[in-house]
């Protein structure tokens, strides 16, 4: 698949925008601050309803503007598939609307799936050396570009944590009251602990499932990253999933023993939880262990070693979605600027067949030569095909 045309309104920087696209490579080439980004980060929100720059959608709606429109026709390989046209409607502060061939859908998230995007960008090294969140949300994001009920399945479990948090800190604020008693019944809890522990189970067999899907796709990417002539074979890179239920709990993808360990769980940190007005246990508490060799990646990996070990994680991620029938469209947002010259022609090497690349860089030459193909420079508002 591919994204054959764009079309902004009052996105980002962007009054408005006709962008037609091509399979194959698309350069977008110009200064920093101009808008390259923009640009593909506006594709990526219609693959995943957020932005890889910001937590919010406030700053995706240009200055005095009361919403943005993202919208994009998407073209298959198989000539027998028909075109689709889907389209998000961005206004801050109210719930998103989209609509899949014009016609509207009941939730934005229905079009989850109609666009893939697999992003390699300069954030990615927080995918390392940064919190246990940005895995969680690597893997999640991957699991609904993969299977796209899940987003439904997140979404439960975000309600239903929110709802268990809101009466948990209701509970600590009356156990600590001097009032005494008028907290809630802590029957009620023992409700939530069900919910909580069914929809966790759910995404926590999920995560566990791709975690053994992309393990030895991770392993190989490295290994062709990493790897040089003039260098030592590499450390095995490794995956390993890491519960908050600690490590004498068995982790298998199987529900009805998840959902069973997740109640025991919480039973056993009840009174922490109450005390701290949070839940800490499931699947929100959770991380994805990076090693490289018998060594955790965060916190011994060199610069060097812990780019390798991103970009890894992105051609799993690509390998696993093209398994699926076409190919995700990848998008390489300025991250030439920050790798050398080998790591540079091994990742144009390995990203090269795909069948829609979308590159940003502030310098043509930052991008290898086997990456030639069609060029936008952009400035500002100014979009111009060079080639």
């Amino acid at each position: 698949m591919y994204v054959a045309h764009l079309s902004l309104v009052d996105f980002r920087s962007y009054p408005q925008v006709e962008l037609p696209l091509d399979p194959g490579v698309t350069t977008f080439v110009g200064p920093n601050g101009q808008g390259k980004t923009n640009l593909v980060e506006a594709i990526g929100y219609l693959a995943t309803l957020g932005s890889h720059r910001v937590a919010q959608d406030a700053p995706l709606v240009r200055v005095d503007a009361e919403r943005a429109i993202v919208r994009a026709s998407i073209s298959a390989t198989d000539q027998t598939a028909r075109p689709s046209l889907v389209e998000v409607e961005i206004t801050p502060g109210k719930a998103n609307r989209a609509r899949l061939n014009r016609s509207p859908v009941n939730r934005a998230r229905e079009i989850l799936g109609v666009v893939r995007t697999v992003l390699f960008a300069p954030e990615d090294l927080s995918l390392v050396k940064g919190d246990p969140g940005e895995r969680r949300r690597y893997l999640d994001e991957l699991l609904v570009a993969r299977a796209p009920r899940y987003a439904g399945v997140r979404s439960d479990y975000e309600r239903v944590l929110k709802q268990r948090n809101a009466l948990l800190k209701s509970a600590g604020t009356a156990a600590r009251s001097t009032r005494g008693s008028g907290g809630p019944d802590l029957q009620t809890l023992d409700i939530w602990d069900a919910h909580l522990a069914r929809a966790g189970a759910e995404l926590l067999a999920a995560r566990l499932e791709l975690v053994d899907a992309i393990r030895p796709l991770v392993a190989k990417a490295y290994q062709s990253v990493a790897g040089s002539e003039a260098s030592p074979a590499p450390a095995d890179a490794r995956l390993d999933y890491k519960s908050s239920m600690g490590p004498d709990v068995t982790l298998t993808p199987d529900r009805e023993h998840l959902a069973d360990a997740l109640t025991q769980a919480m039973s056993e940190l009840r009174r922490d939880e109450i005390d701290r007005g949070v839940s800490l246990v499931g699947p929100h508490r959770d991380d994805l262990v990076l090693s490289l060799g018998p060594l955790p990646a965060r916190g011994y990996a060199s610069q060097g070693e812990s780019w390798s070990l991103a970009l890894a994680l992105r051609l799993a991620s690509f390998d696993l979605l093209r398994s699926l029938g076409s190919d995700p469209v990848l998008v390489l947002d300025d991250v030439f600027a920050e790798l050398d010259t080998s790591r540079r022609e091994r990742l144009a090497e390995l990203v090269g067949t795909a069948e829609q690349v979308l590159v940003t860089a502030a310098v043509a030459d930052d991008v290898p030569e086997r990456l030639d193909g069609a060029r936008i420079d952009v400035l500002g508002n100014d979009l111009r095909r060079v080639a």
